[in-house]
């Protein structure tokens, strides 16, 4: 008898899960499905996790394939497993390859390939709450996204959309999953989207998705004017859609707890905020050759001011910058200072690309200043200090991967209507970004025509 063993946590059984243990059965004579707990699936980052235990082991039985269950408390299980039950072969999804290869020493390994087509009745039937979700683009953080999803349960990432033939099939090929260069194609396989674009195309994505009746997860900066922004989101209204912007610092449990404990008192009333952030891109990366929407404060800046919205409010009095540029007028280092009405609080934050420096959070109260080192924007540890320099409390909270996660959570729960995430970062901020963005980008321009006259 050849007994094969597969696990997982099978929530909101759908007919991807069918269809990996309908495989999973035949290579051999005898399955064992491992299903999860909730509390392991924590400890290993995955979010969202509907179905009870219960239910999730009866869904299996359910299929006929399994000839045992077994539950999976904790790391190191599987080893114990496959001794314990004399497996002779280890199955997974191949969205796990290699994950797994230590085990070939003590019985066969299979990946099995990724169902790409989710039937959206199944899903329906099953839980209305799945979302088939889609990705414009195919850059960076769209390869950071689909890791990251897999991590949400309730989601599941059916396809991937550029009008670059190339791009999207090797971008399809290496995640497997459905590529199109057809925009209207692409909308009817899917729920929601997730616009990884660059800049100045968002808008167009954003209003095409709306237009498609689909909810939307976009990149920062979401749009680039003000007038945009307020538009977008009326518009979401109305056709009954969720608009989010995915700034994943606005999502991260530790800035949420920091958010707690700056405005509880503890540090008295805030009256400046510093944030910092810059990284050295590569000469070649779209950042730095991009000239019309490129530079640091496009790409960097959303995530500075995103905590001085948060502590110190949108009624920005004044706002000036002031930025480092290469020969070509882009900007490699931007420093912006704000004030507030009433001398009531004032911020500067700075971000580069071309330019390194200490890149840290600094927020100062009238009784003491609370201080996060970099990468602050992915808030894991910070500290609250006094006038007494002896009095320090410290405060940590786990950061998962590269946090996408988070917001990818908090969007499903904001389509569900199961919770208001919408606070984390809230319709009026993002305006006020788009708000920032087009000053500076209309700052921008004027400082490099004088350039130009100056020449």
């Amino acid at each position: 008898m050849i007994k094969v063993i597969t696990y997982g946590t099978f929530d909101l059984f759908h007919e991807g899960h069918y269809r990996l243990l309908q495989r999973a059965k035949a290579l051999g004579d005898y399955l064992i499905v491992g299903v999860t707990t909730e509390a392991y699936d924590k400890t290993r980052g995955k979010l969202n996790v509907v179905d009870s235990l219960t239910t999730r082991i009866e869904n299996i039985k359910k299929t006929g394939f399994a000839d045992e269950v077994i539950i999976e408390e904790a790391a190191g299980q599987k080893f114990n497993d496959i001794k314990k039950y004399h497996i002779d072969v280890f199955t997974v999804g191949s969205d796990w390859v290699g994950c797994f290869d230590y085990l070939r020493d003590y019985c066969k390994v299979v990946y099995l390939e990724r169902t790409k087509n989710i039937s959206s009745t199944m899903l329906r039937e099953q839980n209305s709450r799945i979302q088939r979700i889609g990705i414009i683009g195919t850059g960076r953080i769209a390869q950071r996204f689909i890791p990251e999803a897999k991590l949400v349960s309730g989601i599941s990432t059916q396809g991937v959309y550029n009008p670059h033939e190339e791009s999207v099939r090797e971008f399809a090929g290496k995640w497997e999953i459905n590529g199109y260069t057809d925009l209207d194609e692409f909308y009817e396989t899917i729920d929601s989207v997730y616009i990884a674009s660059p800049h100045e195309t968002h808008y167009g994505y954003i209003k095409s998705a709306l237009e498609h009746g689909k909810h939307v997860l976009c990149e920062k900066p979401m749009v680039l004017q003000k007038a945009q922004a307020e538009e977008l989101f009326e518009y979401a209204e109305m056709r009954g859609r969720i608009l989010f912007e995915g700034i994943k610092t606005a999502y991260c449990p530790g800035f949420t707890r920091l958010l707690g404990i700056a405005c509880s008192g503890t540090i008295g009333n805030i009256r400046n905020v510093e944030a910092c952030f810059t990284k050295l891109e590569k000469p070649d990366s779209r950042e730095l050759t991009d000239l019309s929407f490129g530079g640091s404060f496009t790409e960097l800046g959303s995530y500075v001011m995103f905590p001085v919205l948060k502590l110190l409010g949108e009624n920005i009095e004044d706002i000036r910058f002031d930025s480092i540029r290469d020969e070509r007028g882009l900007d490699l280092f931007t420093r912006a200072v704000m004030t507030y009405p009433g001398n009531m609080g004032m911020a500067t934050v700075t971000c580069g690309l071309g330019v390194k420096s200490e890149g840290r959070l600094l927020i100062a109260g009238t009784k003491g200043y609370i201080v996060v080192e970099a990468p602050w924007w992915k808030t894991s540890y910070f500290e609250v200090h006094y006038e007494n320099q002896d009095e320090v409390e410290k405060y940590s909270e786990r950061f998962l991967g590269d946090g996408l996660r988070y917001e990818i959570s908090d969007f499903l729960t904001m389509i569900n209507g199961v919770g208001k995430s919408g606070f984390k970062l809230t319709r009026s901020e993002s305006i006020t970004l788009a708000g920032v963005m087009e000053e500076f980008m209309r700052c921008a321009r004027k400082s490099m025509d004088f350039d130009i006259r100056l020449k």
